[in-house]
């Protein structure tokens, strides 16, 4: 948006949909990513996200990027590969690609996803076809998760509402209908639509950090889920010298950035080793385009030892035999009910925006940068304290208005932290 445009149109509501696309875009760099002078930026994104791709390449050449690279997915040629392509192709992953991305990462280069893909395109092709697909990628993707999950770089992911996904979000609805539909509920998430977004997104960053170091304060020692319905009793041991984070981080190059947009949560690492319980998820999870629905495990020792899901069973399954950490924690996030995406209504069948609706889990990798000093420790010193390592780090929702959580000091003393959903 012009400065004249900026002068005339003030209020969100005035915009048009091209005028809300370039704020979106404008957060996306500007908050989430922070871009820096002669930075490079790689860009992922589906190829129905095209025209906020090109209103983010041109906020990211404004504010000073050396080169913008993009690479798009389609999904009809995802089906495809599952449709026509050898059995040999599920085993495969272009490692010269991801080395490349990794390379530019390495370089300097931060990075920008798109997300928008339909969340239920592999719901009907063979499970173990889409898990040995996962696996092979998960391998060859993982010198550059690496270097995301110890923020190493700064990288951001905002949403594209595309037909497939709206149709999914809003079923009945006309296809247009839908899609607006969800473009609307995009920019209320992403809180762009507010006057001045920019700020609205500074003072929400900054309510996030406030309570961070609140929790950075107790130490707790382990975290109790309760739910009045009785599905979840689960007790999350922290790990050793966890720390807390939420909203924005300084990245290893000195940057910061907003890395979800949107983000509602406080998280940290727990002990690989230290959960036990049942626990029950509120919500489906959508992965890699496959829904998961109904999620019901048994920790024991730290380990899942049972899983049930009442659809797409055989991918959890499969999912955490991906490697030994896969049936372990990585992440345990803190969202109160409150939260304006749960409080809209909306099952966005997205883990970026269903993870901002409920506290949540995460199987597999861990961030180490949730540990005092983690980013400067190797793999061995990290697993010490507790850290987990996988090939997956799969977001999955535990929480909801029937959620109570306490903090248990190491002491055994404990401290209501969640009250139906809220915070206390």
């Amino acid at each position: 948006m012009s400065g004249a445009e900026a002068a005339v149109v003030t209020k969100f509501s005035d915009l048009t949909f091209e005028q809300k696309l370039d704020r979106l875009a404008e957060v996306a760099v500007k908050i989430g990513l922070g871009l820096r002078t002669g930075q490079e930026l790689v860009m992922s994104a589906p190829i129905e996200a095209l025209p906020l791709v090109r209103r983010i390449t041109e906020h990211a050449y404004k504010a000073g990027a050396l080169l913008v690279t993009t690479l798009y997915s389609d999904d009809p040629c995802v089906l495809a590969r599952y449709e026509y392509g050898p059995d040999a192709s599920f085993d495969f992953a272009p490692t010269w690609l991801q080395d490349g991305i990794a390379a530019a990462f390495k370089s300097g280069a931060a990075r920008l996803a798109i997300a928008g893909a339909n969340p239920a395109l592999l719901a009907k092709q063979d499970p173990a076809k889409v898990a040995r697909t996962n696996v092979a990628m998960s391998k060859a993707s993982k010198p550059a998760m690496e270097l995301i999950t110890r923020h190493e770089i700064n990288w951001t992911i905002v949403a594209c509402a595309t037909p497939e996904w709206a149709k999914l979000v809003f079923p009945g609805e006309a296809e247009d209908i839908a899609v607006a539909k969800l473009w609307d509920a995009i920019f209320v998430a992403s809180r762009i639509a507010v006057d001045d977004p920019v700020a609205e997104w500074k003072e929400h960053g900054a309510r996030l950090k406030q309570r961070v170091d609140l929790l950075n304060a107790k130490r707790f020692s382990a975290l109790h889920f309760n739910s009045a319905d009785g599905a979840t009793d689960l007790r999350v041991g922290l790990a050793d010298d966890h720390l807390w984070a939420g909203g924005g981080t300084t990245a290893g190059n000195g940057v910061y950035c907003q890395p979800n947009i949107p983000t509602e949560e406080c998280f940290t690492t727990p002990h690989k080793d230290r959960v036990d319980g049942i626990v029950r998820a509120s919500k489906p999870l959508s992965h890699q385009g496959t829904l998961i629905e109904n999620i019901a495990v048994r920790f024991e020792g730290g380990k899942i030892v049972e899983a049930t899901a009442t659809a797409g069973e055989d991918v959890l399954n499969r999912l955490i035999s991906t490697d030994d950490g896969a049936r372990r924690l990585g992440e345990v996030a803190l969202v109160p009910h409150s939260s304006p995406i749960a409080q809209s209504g909306v099952l966005f069948w997205n883990t970026l925006f269903d993870e901002n609706a409920a506290s949540h889990i995460a199987l597999g990798q861990a961030y180490s940068t949730c540990l005092i000093g983690g980013e400067k420790m190797d793999a061995d010193a990290l697993s010490a304290l507790g850290a987990n390592s996988s090939l997956i780090h799969v977001d999955w929702m535990i929480g909801s208005g029937l959620m109570d959580v306490d903090g248990i000091a190491a002491d055994g003393t404990t401290e209501a932290l969640m009250r139906h959903g809220e915070w206390v």
